[in-house]
């Protein structure tokens, strides 16, 4: 008996051993074992061709074979994983492709719409100096019409006062027996009132002759007096003619005198009219307001 017991484990040893290598030998001639394409082995088309009518269809049929390990093989050959990574590469340079034409795209339109930027700059640029050059082109012609309105205005002026005269000195003359003949003391009268008209301008001399008599004798009589003293004003004073206004007035009376001259004498009223825009330049020869203060046209 204690014999055969040791024979016993020896032989649940071999066997246990023996079990464990067909373990390990079966997976691996299975692998080995799998069917390779070879003129000897059936095609599937001869397959096909004899399906049963009751078999359904097999996994294998639709996908392709990976291996005795699943659908991943983690010993995949590297033509196997390429006809995977493939399709994969096209569609990423396809994506690639699109990254870079949009980008190119979008680089182009910015292009466009910086140039379009700066165009529009530069136009309102030229337009705001076409502005500010209308601008100041404007207040040169307002500064204009203003210096020409004002120089209307002046000439205006001048022109309204060029015929506006007033009284700067008066005298009057007297003759002895109404005869047109200058005495001593009527020259010396003259000669006063003319002593500062030599260069004089913007004047007229005003002459009025006075008669006792009455009637077309008084007139022709005032009027004799009255061109004695224009005669008398030429040849001795060298005054223009244009200077000197004369009237005969007879025996008439003038504003201020009597109704009837004596009928002893006659006599000449001589006034001195300054222009009002002369006597702005030009002081009054005796600087002094005229006697009667009276304002002619």
């Amino acid at each position: 008996m204690k014999a055969a017991a040791p024979s016993r484990l020896l032989f649940l040893r071999q066997f246990v051993l023996v079990l464990l290598a067909s373990a390990i030998a079966v997976p691996t001639l299975a692998q080995k074992g799998q069917p390779a394409a070879g003129p000897q082995s059936t095609p599937p088309a001869a397959v096909e061709q004899q399906p049963s009518p009751m078999a359904s269809p097999s996994p294998s049929a639709s996908a392709p074979r990976e291996g005795f390990w699943g659908r991943v093989n983690p010993f995949a050959r590297k033509k196997w994983v390429n006809g995977r990574v493939d399709p994969l590469k096209g569609q990423l340079n396809e994506l690639d492709e699109v990254n870079a034409r949009n980008a190119r795209d979008i680089q182009d339109v910015d292009r466009r719409a910086q140039a379009g930027i700066r165009q529009a700059q530069s136009t309102a640029d030229a337009a705001n100096q076409t502005a500010t050059a209308a601008g100041s082109q404007a207040r040169n012609a307002g500064s204009l019409a203003q210096g020409a309105s004002a120089r209307v205005d002046g000439l205006n002026s001048t022109v309204a006062g060029l015929d506006q005269y007033r009284q700067a000195k008066e005298v009057e003359v007297e003759f002895r027996g109404n005869q047109p003949i200058l005495s001593a003391a009527a020259r010396r009268q003259l000669d006063e009132f003319t002593a500062n008209l030599t260069g004089r301008q913007g004047y007229i001399l005003e002459i009025e002759g006075h008669s006792p008599l009455a009637g077309g004798a008084g007139i022709q009589s005032s009027g004799r007096l009255a061109e004695a003293v224009k005669r008398y004003f030429v040849t001795e004073h060298e005054i223009p003619v244009y200077r000197l206004h004369s009237v005969a007035l007879g025996n008439a009376p003038t504003a201020g005198e009597e109704e009837t001259r004596p009928a002893r004498t006659g006599s000449v009223r001589i006034r001195l009219m300054e222009n009002s825009l002369a006597a702005q330049e030009v002081a009054s020869p005796h600087g002094a307001a005229p006697s009667t203060g009276a304002e002619r046209p």
